[in-house]
């Protein structure tokens, strides 16, 4: 099996350069860009794994060159951002990234974070015995991992993807954020649960989903979600 390659895109030489020796150390694959032209550049050429993507770079900012890598690539997005921009976690979420970390951070808990998301590359929620869903005005395949909605193709996120599937798999059942992110992100993910919020909010636009009148992802108040779509 190939080593996963990570791109890791920071102006500080620094945090390059100890986020590269750890992560080598465990058998990644590692490439650096100085800047979010050279990111997008290295993207171009090649796409890896994982992208760890500093937000606060000068020229392109790290919002940026993820709104740009959505438009073309799912591969996966580890933000990384200052402890006091919690505005650019929450935007960063909402563009598309898969996680974050807040400066400053321990490498081992970059490496543990990088596993964890990768991880969902081989551990997607269970699927096999629902590979085609069906629900009133709602098709998930998940073999072909393909959404249609009153009969039009459904642009979702692979991580939005994955969210759909764990909740439809079992309709009805009320999930916690801790589970979903348990199921979805890996047993070992170390985040904020509202990462949760954030991308079951994307994918209710992109269902089409009114969160004041669900027809296919409830909220339970105090609790989490639940798939509420009428079976077809």
């Amino acid at each position: 099996m190939r080593a996963s390659r990570v791109l890791i895109v920071d102006d500080e030489a620094t945090i390059r350069d100890i986020v590269r020796r750890y992560l080598t150390a465990e058998g990644f694959e590692v490439t650096e860009a100085a800047d979010g032209d050279d990111a997008l550049r290295q993207l171009e050429r090649g796409c890896p794994d994982l992208v760890i993507l500093d937000v606060m770079m000068p020229g392109i900012d790290g919002l940026e060159v993820l709104r740009r890598m959505r438009a073309t690539s799912d591969v996966f997005v580890i933000l990384l951002t200052a402890k006091a921009e919690e505005l650019d976690k929450l935007v960063g979420l909402s563009i598309g990234a898969d996680d974050y970390i807040t400066k400053p951070f321990s490498p081992r808990e970059v490496v543990a974070r990088v596993r964890a998301v990768l991880r969902r590359q081989r551990d997607a929620p269970p699927s096999n015995h629902h590979e085609t869903m069906s629900f009133a005005g709602l098709v998930i395949d998940s073999a072909r991992r393909e959404v249609r909605r009153d009969g039009e193709a459904v642009d979702l996120t692979a991580l939005e993807f994955d969210l759909l599937v764990a909740l439809a798999t079992s309709p009805g059942r009320v999930y916690t954020r801790r589970q979903l992110l348990e199921q979805v992100w890996g047993w070992d993910y170390v985040g904020d649960d509202r990462v949760v919020d954030v991308h079951i909010r994307n994918l209710r636009r992109a269902l089409g989903d009114d969160a004041s009148a669900p027809s296919i992802v409830a909220t339970v108040r105090g609790v989490g979600y639940k798939f509420v779509a009428a079976p077809a």
